[in-house]
């Protein structure tokens, strides 16, 4: 046999062995360590859609993603800003990001198909944990003559966005109140939007929903003397009846310039929800090590301090994802 014949046959024998070994190596593995955290030197990309810079869902994110690629072998996690809750459940739907920032209300509408999901349901949004209350802040100015919800008849009233999850808090309130879009001359502005028009002059109120204090509206305050309309007991009763993912609260005096007393009001619940196939193992690391990292997010943001293990199911609209089910249910 020629020596060229024999190191062919030499190749080809080492070549078989080597498809063998690599073939090998997941085969003795056990069905349930494929939600182990994965082998050295591979990573699970987390990403997490937020909102805007100004809000509270950037720096919390940028808290979360901190904390799990620190503390999650494997887990390489950044924060992305967005267009918040109704963007954020399309980036999910979408396999763009893994985690997303979302208001209780909108995670419910896209779970059930109503509002802005009427004819895009998404059944496979599940919850990671509830965070803490998102104010529907009801905001005018000193001389606007606007004592109470029933004087922003016939003004022009900033509601959100068209289509975002402040325009659906703006028409509900709106709606318990007996007042109808026909009612007020209605502006589809957005947060910044909103603030700029109000210091101008331009709108009369606008509806912001967000953890106070908003950075928003501390622009406000800062130039002009803000009102925050009250939404007493008998309206939240009346709104929560109907709209049940809704909770009462209260903002205290002095979280803004000038003000010098304590506004009742209604709140949503800001949470954190992620895809139904996302790995049950991951998901439950991430709820564990977030929660074990409470310094961290209360430096990010004094929001951070509301975020806790035993208030992490308070309002959640969506069935749970299994890993936070074991998670909790520890």
């Amino acid at each position: 046999m020629s020596k060229k014949l024999i190191a062919i046959l030499l190749a080809a024998l080492l070549l078989t062995g080597l498809v063998a070994g690599c073939g090998g190596s997941g085969g003795d593995k056990a069905e349930g360590d494929a939600a182990e955290p994965t082998k050295e030197g591979e990573k699970i990309f987390v990403t997490i859609a937020t909102g805007g810079t100004a809000g509270t869902y950037f720096p919390l994110g940028g808290a979360f993603a901190e904390i799990w690629s620190n503390n999650i072998s494997g887990v390489n996690s950044t924060a992305q800003t967005t267009g918040a809750s109704v963007a954020n459940v399309n980036l999910l739907r979408n396999g763009e990001v893994e985690v997303i920032f979302v208001q209780n209300d909108i995670a419910f509408y896209a779970a059930n198909g109503t509002e802005m999901f009427s004819d895009t349901k998404y059944e496979d949004i599940k919850g990671l944990a509830t965070l803490y209350p998102e104010t529907i802040q009801i905001i005018t100015l000193e001389g606007k003559k606007i004592e109470t919800l029933a004087d922003l008849k016939g003004k022009k009233v900033a509601v959100g966005a068209a289509g975002s999850g402040t325009e659906a808090n703006a028409r509900q309130i709106l709606e318990a109140a007996g007042i109808t879009y026909d009612d007020i001359s209605v502006q589809y502005l957005s947060f910044s939007e909103a603030a700029n028009n109000l210091k101008d002059g331009n709108v009369d109120a606008a509806f912001v929903t967000a953890g106070f204090p908003t950075a928003a509206v501390q622009d406000i305050a800062a130039q002009r003397n803000v009102k925050i309309l009250d939404v007493d007991d008998a309206l939240a009763d009346k709104l929560i009846e109907k709209y049940p993912f809704y909770v009462k609260t209260v903002i205290p005096a002095d979280t803004y310039n000038g003000m010098t007393e304590d506004v009742n009001a209604v709140a949503v619940m800001s949470m954190l929800a992620v895809s139904s196939d996302l790995d049950e193992d991951t998901v439950y690391n991430l709820l564990k090590t977030m929660y074990e990292n409470p310094e961290r997010l209360k430096v990010a943001h004094p929001l951070g301090a509301f975020i806790k293990a035993e208030t992490g199911q308070d309002g959640m609209s969506v069935d749970l994802h299994p890993g936070a089910e074991k998670y909790f249910n520890e």
